[in-house]
């Protein structure tokens, strides 16, 4: 099968999305299937990319690690010609999304689309920010996936959230898989002696985008009053981005400053090693539609403290391989780690395990399976032969249609953003 992947963020860029692109698109290939990816240009990519055709964009998108795509070269359509798609994959309901809906429609094969983030949660990034501008987002993707063929929720959670939001189309829960083998093995020791870290001590870790939205003004108070509390704790925090000063002044603040290591991004190998330097993870975003951070973390045998959110409630069990919280304050928050680190070993070994159990039934291999399973089962549009009299003006119709149906749902998430009340973004 030829699968043709449009996404807004694609590597070097390290974020959910592109990870998860990047997971599924190896495995599709792995399987024998060919992958064409269309992404945005990033600093720094790959000089001899494979099946990657790279769209121009605008960096750093007001002071994030976004890209904005420009417009798409006619060059592009050549490119899909001589690739010849069975299925068009969108990863967002916007810029190359909306490229992806044109491809689909012009060649009428089935679109499908994952929705991957709830964009309402993620604004801030643009000038105006309002809650009008929330509720328009909110009916874009809604809006966005009823034009789709098939559509993949990263969970449960998201799934039964789309339904209440009015979507129609076909929804298949397909989480981005783990691949177990990149963390079963991983040496921790070397890693904490690289940062001067005591084999005796208890290092609580993090990996995410340091980003206003993963809730790490939070996880930084939680986790500096546990370390504060515990003289051998150490915080190791995987990532970059804005919020990294905030969490260093709260841990400055408390006089622990050293004892915060934010390493940056790692990737393979050395990612392995930092979590294998591990004896718990913790995670407050509540912006999450997966726990593809926490099926990681699990993999290597972390058990895990989170808040519970869409996503996260899927992956972690209370008390059973980590603690999941509600609606709780820091000193909460921190109350949950002191009850991980006050296990016995024989209590910690058993969190462990269960945790790896957990990554196990998250394995990329068989979130492949269900997700080509859902590529196959689709159909293409308007199947059949034609006159070249015929093609012509029935290619003409779908472009004026498909036009006519993206300029529709997007005035339509206007109208709703103004006269509508904010949906509810989490569920009871």
């Amino acid at each position: 099968m030829n699968i043709l992947i449009l996404t807004n963020t694609f590597t070097p860029h390290v974020g959910g999305v592109a990870r998860s692109v990047a997971a599924f698109a190896a495995a599709y290939r792995a399987r024998g299937h060919r992958v064409l990816v269309v992404a945005p240009e990033f600093p720094h990519i790959p000089q001899h990319e494979i099946d990657v055709v790279r769209i121009p964009a605008i960096q750093n998108f007001n002071a994030s690690d976004f890209s904005v795509v420009l417009p798409v070269r006619p060059s592009l359509s050549d490119r899909i010609d001589q690739f010849a798609p069975e299925v068009v994959h969108s990863q967002h309901p916007f810029l190359l999304g909306m490229t992806a809906v044109r491809i689909a429609r012009y060649r009428r094969l089935p679109l499908v689309f994952t929705h991957h983030t709830l964009y309402e949660q993620y604004t801030h990034y643009v000038p105006g920010d309002s809650p009008a501008l929330k509720r328009f987002t909110i009916e874009l993707a809604t809006r966005y996936a009823n034009l789709a063929d098939q559509v993949f929720a990263p969970s449960e959670s998201i799934q039964r959230l789309l339904k209440q939001r009015g979507v129609v189309t076909p929804i298949t829960v397909v989480p981005t898989g783990v691949q177990l083998a990149d963390f079963a093995h991983g040496d921790g020791a070397a890693f904490r002696a690289r940062l001067g870290i005591p084999d005796s001590a208890y290092v609580i870790g993090h990996l995410s985008r340091l980003a206003p939205e993963k809730n790490l003004a939070f996880l930084a108070r939680a986790v500096a009053e546990f370390a504060g509390a515990h003289t051998n704790a150490h915080f190791v925090v995987v990532g970059t981005g804005p919020s990294e000063a905030e969490m260093r002044e709260i841990f400055a603040a408390a006089g622990i400053a050293a004892r915060l290591h934010i390493v940056g991004i790692l990737q393979r190998r050395e990612l392995a090693d930092a979590l294998h330097a591990m004896d718990l993870f913790a995670f407050a975003s509540r912006s999450e539609t997966q726990g593809m951070v926490l099926t990681e973390a699990m993999a290597a045998g972390l058990p895990v403290v989170a808040l519970d959110a869409p996503g996260v409630r899927e992956v972690v069990v209370d008390r059973d391989n980590g603690r999941l919280l509600g609606d709780v304050s820091h000193e909460e928050f921190g109350a949950a780690l002191q009850w991980a680190a006050a296990l016995s070993p024989a209590a910690s070994d058993a969190l462990r395990g269960r945790a790896y159990e957990t990554a196990r039934a998250f394995s990329m291999d068989r979130l492949a399976d269900t997700a080509l399973t859902c590529y196959a089962a689709l159909r293409p549009r308007g199947a059949g032969a034609r006159d070249d009299g015929q093609s012509a003006w029935e290619d003409l119709l779908t472009a004026i249609r498909t036009e006519w149906g993206i300029w529709r749902s997007m005035a339509g998430a206007g109208d709703a953003a103004i006269g509508a009340r904010l949906p509810s973004q989490r569920e009871d």
